[in-house]
């Protein structure tokens, strides 16, 4: 069974199936990398919740920087949110973003009960 939260023209927030929900991509305002990722990941917070999920049963999680100059920046606020013992698998790449002014972009899966 599927089941789809928040569903819109081109996306649903939240899609479960097989005990794993797929968050749509997160993006945030922020002049800086780390408020951006901050903002992100205080979204992903609030859908995992929805879904019945928490930040230990992250699957794995895609992270797109608009310019990888900001992956330090990254990775000093990812660093000190990932509960320790409980990274998931993840990767990281460059890509355009949908607008100029994004820095970061996250796509999570994660597992739930």
């Amino acid at each position: 069974m599927i089941e789809r939260i928040d569903t819109g023209i081109r996306s649903s927030k939240i899609v479960k199936h097989n005990r794993v929900a797929y968050l749509t991509g997160q993006v945030a305002e922020g002049d800086s990398i780390q408020d951006q990722v901050r903002g992100c990941l205080d979204k992903i917070d609030a859908l995992l919740v929805q879904a019945g999920s928490s930040r230990n049963d992250m699957l794995r999680v895609t992270i797109w920087l608009a310019d990888m100059k900001d992956f330090a920046g990254l990775n000093e606020v990812w660093n000190a949110w990932v509960p320790e013992g409980h990274a998931p698998a993840r990767a990281c790449g460059e890509a355009k973003l949908a607008r100029p002014e994004l820095k970061v972009e996250f796509i999570v899966e994660a597992a739930y009960s």
